[in-house]
């Protein structure tokens, strides 16, 4: 009787170290919440991404008004 439960355990430890079922939902659950991660800080008011994108663009148009003016 203990032989046959030491062959079970074994077994089934073997079925379930081989078995690969909802490694890729996984996979793909980490990969959104990083992504989610990575959207929340970009679009939030502290984080400084779109405040930034804000500035390089008014910078960018105070350049070309710049330039243009001087070109006249």
């Amino acid at each position: 009787m203990l032989t046959k439960l030491y062959v079970k355990t074994t077994l089934f430890l073997s079925h379930f170290k081989s078995d690969e079922r909802g490694v890729t939902a996984i996979e793909y659950g980490l990969i959104g919440v990083a992504m989610a991660v990575l959207v929340a800080f970009a679009v939030s008011e502290d984080g400084g991404f779109i405040k930034q994108l804000k500035e390089a663009f008014t910078t960018i148009g105070s350049s070309i008004s710049t330039a243009k003016d001087a070109a006249k």
